[in-house]
Formats: structure tokens, C-alpha cells, sequence
């Protein structure tokens, strides 16, 4: 009776530590347990939407990079162009950035806001009637610093 009560209870234990890791790999498991594991006003953020949103802002730095090397164009165009990659690396940077509840990735929380910051003062400073574009440079730099810091 002993030898068959404990492999019951092996087969038991077998079959539920089988059942946890199968639901452990769906997307929709970790979504339920996360509504449970969490507070209801934390922003969780999918490494898929991380993936996302940073590569479209470092596309963005790229037309900013090559807005800003770029003076064989009417400087108004350069300034527009400019301006138009701040404003989309602003809006970007400010759908990665977490809220006060907090973020899966603290990273983001701790860095996004002053990166945002930085592209809001190089926005006023290549609007200017002489445009200064320092900024604008500081603004790559910045990915690259919290990048090379956060390996």
C-alpha cells in the first residue's frame, strides 16, 4: 500500500509540475498571472513592445543624425527636418517611458524621463532663428550612454 500511495503521488507531482511548465510557455498564462502577480496600475511593457518602440526611435535618431550632419541644404529645411525627428523621438520616448506605478523594465523608468527631457531642450534650442543643433547630438548620445551603462 505504501510503495502505491507514493507513486501516486510521484505520478501526481509529475503531472503537475508537466501542466505548470506547458501553461508557463503560453502568452496567455503569463498575461493572468501577471493581473494577479501585479498591482492593477502597473504598466507592464512586453519585451515585443520594448523591441518595438526602440527601434523606431532609433530609426529616428538615425534621420536625426543625418538632418543634422547634413548643411548642404536651405538651413530652414535642415531646421524642419530637425525639428520633425525631435518631435517624433519625443513622442516615442514618451510611449517607452513608464508611469508612476512603475514599468517590468527599470531601466525605463529611471532613464526615459531625462532623455525626454534632453530631446525637449534640444526642440527649443533648433527652433531658435539661428537653430543650435548641440542638443540634438546630446540626444543620440544619451541612448548610447544609458545603452552602454545598462549592458
Amino acid at each position: 500500500m505504501k510503495i502505491q500511495y507514493r507513486r501516486f503521488l510521484t505520478i501526481l507531482t509529475l503531472m503537475c509540475s508537466t501542466s505548470v511548465i506547458l501553461l508557463g510557455c503560453n502568452n496567455n498564462f503569463s498575461a493572468a498571472m501577471r493581473k494577479v502577480t501585479y498591482p492593477p496600475d502597473f504598466k507592464y511593457v512586453t519585451g515585443q513592445e520594448l523591441r518595438s518602440g526602440m527601434d523606431k526611435l532609433a530609426y529616428q535618431l538615425q534621420m536625426l543624425d543625418s538632418a543634422v550632419i547634413d548643411n548642404k541644404q536651405e538651413p530652414t529645411i535642415q531646421q524642419q527636418k530637425v525639428l520633425e525627428s525631435l518631435r517624433k523621438i519625443e513622442k516615442i520616448a514618451l510611449g517607452l517611458q513608464a508611469n508612476e506605478a512603475g514599468s517590468s523594465h527599470p531601466y525605463l523608468q529611471n532613464d526615459m524621463s531625462e532623455f525626454v527631457k534632453t530631446v525637449s531642450r534640444a526642440k527649443t534650442a533648433a527652433s531658435f532663428e539661428k537653430p543650435q543643433y548641440y542638443l540634438a547630438g546630446r540626444v543620440s548620445g544619451g541612448c548610447t550612454n544609458c545603452h552602454k551603462i545598462n549592458r
